[in-house]
């Protein structure tokens, strides 16, 4: 008998027991999304969108059904609409322009009274000149990512209001693992801003920003957004130079800012003129304990390990 889906209920009206799990739908499945999948099978029914059919093998071994389509082309998306009333939104937007025009796309096939979890960037903040940074914190975005991430936010809030939804944002920092640390910009001799220069970073572990979507799905307050980082306020230099002296590499240069300009580029730029201290401190609304509050932890656990490899 063929399983017919009641989306008001989000179950399916009859079929096998395993099927009356909630239906949820990731979008955007790098890094963070596949650290995400095998938290959510036990709870949901995962849909997986991938626009590339060479990645589907990958997220059915996660235990997610892979769906393919395309944020970029509109036409494809419409077998999404009424899919899942659950929604993880990571996918970043397009890499030109003022608007974000993916989150565009997937809100106009989203169900009514749907509940989307999105991950936006700390960015939107601008500089802060070092200053704490409470959620509260009017956005200010510096650049044209992070303007598109402020544009996201917004389009994300309309449409609660247009289609009664529910949305809960997590502004995540620099996103780090064991094998995401800046060992090749170490090994390049990038320099780093003079000690008078330099700004302050934020960062939270890939594996935590996975645990705080699953909880903001469960806890997270509706239109509410979330600093997503941990317990963490170094500043840039000091974070090189911990993974330096952690992996036995030579500490990056040190330059001001005028000399730096010169030799780094653009993008590198733009995430050393902006300083900010993130209070996290309303992470706690989400009842989840990180498992990795502080850096420096992280970074001295990944050094031993590569030692024994």
């Amino acid at each position: 008998m063929n399983t017919q889906y009641d989306l008001k209920s989000d179950k399916p009206r009859f079929g096998r027991p395993h099927l009356g799990k909630p239906r949820l739908l990731v979008v955007g499945c790098g890094d963070v999304g596949m650290r995400l999948l095998p938290l959510l099978t036990a709870r949901y029914r995962v849909f997986a969108l991938t626009s590339q059919p060479g990645r589907c093998a990958e997220l059915r071994a996660a235990g997610a059904i892979p769906v393919v389509a395309d944020l970029d082309r509109p036409r494809t998306l419409a077998r999404l609409a009424g899919l899942a009333r659950r929604v993880v939104h990571l996918a970043p937007p397009q890499p030109q322009g003022a608007l974000d025009v993916r989150t565009r796309n997937l809100t106009a096939i989203l169900p009514e009274g749907a509940q989307v979890v999105y991950v936006s960037t700390s960015g939107v903040y601008g500089d802060r000149g070092g200053r704490l940074t409470p959620e509260t914190t009017p956005v200010a975005p510096r650049n044209a990512r992070a303007a598109r991430r402020v544009d996201a936010e917004r389009v994300l809030r309309a449409w609660t209001l247009a289609a009664r939804g529910r949305v809960t944002i997590l502004r995540a920092p620099g996103i780090y693992a064991a094998d995401r640390l800046p060992l090749e910009r170490l090994q390049r001799g990038t320099p780093a801003l003079a000690a008078d220069d330099d700004v302050y970073t934020n960062h939270i572990h890939a594996d935590d920003l996975a645990r705080l979507a699953l909880a903001a799905l469960r806890h997270g307050k509706p239109s509410r957004a979330y600093n997503a980082s941990d317990d963490t306020h170094m500043k840039m230099g000091a974070y090189f130079d911990l993974v330096a002296d952690a992996f036995g590499l030579a500490r990056p240069p040190r330059l001001g800012r005028a000399e730096l300009e010169r030799v780094v580029t653009p993008v590198q730029l733009s995430f050393m003129s902006e300083s900010r201290r993130l209070d996290n401190s309303r992470l706690r609304e989400l009842r989840v304990r990180l498992l990795h509050p502080r850096v420096e932890a992280v970074v001295q656990a990944a050094a031993r390990l590569h030692v024994k490899a």
